[in-house]
C-alpha cells in the first residue's frame, strides 16, 4: 500500500510556502490505520518494546495502537502543565521562541525498552527533547519511529537522531 497517496497535503498551512503534511486523511481510513499500525509494529515485535511513548497530540493517535499491538505501557508526553503528578521537563527551539514538554517522573524505569513515537520528523527539535527526557530517565533502550519524515529539512538535531536509527514509513526527499 502506498501510503504517501493517503496523506493529505495542504498548501501554504500554516503560513505561506509551506506544504502541510495533512495525517487524518490517512488514520481516517480503515485500511491504510491499519497499515501504519501493522508495518511499525512489525519492525518492532522482536525489540522488546516495554513503553510507547508518544508526543501530542498526534503521536498518541498512532502510540496507543501500536502499546496495544506490542504489548507495552503507553507513556504520554504532553505539553508543559497538562500532567497531574511529578514531571521531567524539557525545553526546546522553535522558529519563534521555545516551548517545554513533561512526562511524569515515575513513567519509566531503568528496565523499560522504550519505542519513541510521533507522526512527522520535520527539524527534529521536538523528537531531540523527547528523546533527551528519556534518555534522563535511564532507560535501558531507545527506539524510535515516524510516520512521515521531511527529508528535505536537514539539521543537527536530525543527524543527532540519525544514531539511533528512525524507523520511517514515508519519506519526502
Amino acid at each position: 500500500m502506498d501510503l504517501k497517496s493517503y496523506i493529505r497535503e495542504v498548501a501554504d498551512f500554516p503560513q505561506p510556502g509551506i506544504s502541510f503534511k495533512d495525517i487524518t486523511t490517512l488514520i481516517g481510513d480503515a485500511g491504510a490505520y491499519r497499515e501504519v499500525v501493522d508495518r511499525i509494529t512489525d519492525h518492532f515485535r522482536d525489540k522488546g518494546i516495554t513503553r510507547v511513548v508518544s508526543l501530542e497530540s498526534r503521536g498518541f493517535i498512532v502510540g496507543g495502537a501500536l502499546a496495544y499491538r506490542l504489548g507495552a505501557g503507553f507513556v504520554p508526553i504532553r505539553k508543559a502543565g497538562k500532567l497531574p503528578a511529578s514531571t521531567i521537563s524539557m525545553s526546546y527551539a522553535l522558529e519563534y521562541g521555545t516551548d517545554t514538554i513533561e512526562i511524569h517522573a515515575d513513567a519509566l524505569s531503568e528496565k523499560d525498552v522504550v519505542l519513541i513515537h510521533d507522526d512527522l520528523l520535520a527539524t527534529g527539535g521536538t523528537a531531540l527533547a523527547a528523546l533527551q527526557l528519556v534518555r534522563k530517565m535511564k532507560v535501558a533502550a531507545i527506539h524510535l519511529s515516524f510516520i512521515c519524515d521531511l527529508q528535505f529539512i536537514q539539521t543537527p538535531l536530525k543527524e543527532e537522531l540519525q544514531k539511533y536509527h528512525p524507523h520511517v514509513l514515508v519519506r519526502y526527499p
